[in-house]
């Protein structure tokens, strides 16, 4: 039965951040937003909406180590799982803002996350209020150096003829959705860790941070085997930093997330940064600014290896 509740609790969190992601875009084009700002901004908090639901229902449920692990694991499979798989498809080309800005941004988030994590074992509200203004003031370098509009697939001009009725009627279908979803995932997570035998953070690093890479991961599949842009690896550590900056940001302000499993911070938590860590070496050596489907397949390996000292 746990099983169960996590399947529909993951259904529906697609379910709901489709509609949000929608409803968001549509409502951001009737207050004239550029669409430059939507793609860069609006998308991806949107897109956040999911992970920021579970950490935030799982530390008001006491279960702070699916709130955390929500995000390692997310970052972990955004890096080995979706952008390995992806490679593996077709080769990705790297443009140079990946280590003037993002990289250097993603491996500084995931540093200071460990750094308050480690301090005390506790991410307090100071602490989330640090790492969400950290975001905001990424977000305002990252506009500033972007002259030109952003053209994106997520930010699609039709959106723009929606009715307001039919934006309302989205975000209310999103945030139900959502908020079932959230509930239903913590709680089936929860349950399925008991009857396995093993840790919250077990199944939060592994069942639910696959479950809610699974869309982003289709998708790349999709544009890949369409010979299209199969994969933005600025978009994707961005999606890694705003899983930092956002969602445990933003939920530990809500309520202070303790570290209940060490093995948060003497395992999972160097995972995370060492898979964002070795991206620069990949990205590096021949050949260069090109992530090829050799380098995809030793992320993939990693990946499995994560997955497999996990659960051992």
């Amino acid at each position: 039965m746990s099983i169960l509740w996590v399947i529909l609790g993951l259904v529906l969190l697609v379910v709901g951040g489709d509609f949000l992601v929608k409803a968001s875009i549509a409502l951001s084009f009737k207050l004239n937003i550029s669409k430059m700002v939507i793609g860069m901004t609006v998308v991806s908090f949107a897109t956040s909406a999911p992970e920021l639901l579970v950490s935030i229902q799982a530390a008001l449920n006491n279960a702070p180590a699916i709130a955390i692990n929500n995000v390692v694991g997310s970052n972990i499979a955004n890096i080995g799982l979706v952008l390995g798989v992806t490679a593996l498809i077709g080769p990705i080309a790297v443009d140079k803002s990946f280590y003037k800005l993002n990289w250097p941004a993603m491996l500084l988030f995931s540093l200071i996350l460990y750094y308050f994590l480690a301090n005390d074992s506790i991410l307090s509200t100071i602490e989330g209020i640090i790492l969400f203004c950290m975001l905001v003031v990424f977000i305002i370098i990252l506009l500033k150096k972007s002259n030109t509009e952003v053209d994106s697939e997520e930010v699609s001009d039709a959106l723009a003829a929606i009715g307001n009725y039919k934006i309302l009627l989205w975000l209310i279908i999103g945030a139900t959705a959502l908020y079932f979803g959230s509930v239903w995932l913590v709680d089936g997570a929860k349950s399925l860790a008991q009857s396995l035998g093993v840790s919250d953070a077990v199944i939060a690093v592994t069942v639910i941070a696959i479950g809610t890479s699974v869309p982003e991961l289709a998708a790349s599949i999709i544009a890949a085997a369409k010979k299209e842009k199969a994969l933005s690896l600025g978009n994707l550590i961005g999606s890694n930093i705003f899983n930092i900056g956002s969602v445990l940001g933003l939920t530990s302000i809500v309520t202070a997330i303790p570290v209940t499993d060490i093995k948060i911070l003497n395992n999972d938590i160097f995972w995370m940064i060492g898979f964002a860590s070795i991206l620069l070496l990949l990205i590096l050596i021949p050949k260069r600014m090109q992530i090829s489907r050799y380098k995809g397949l030793f992320l993939v390996a990693g990946y499995c290896l994560f997955l497999y000292f996990s659960f051992k």
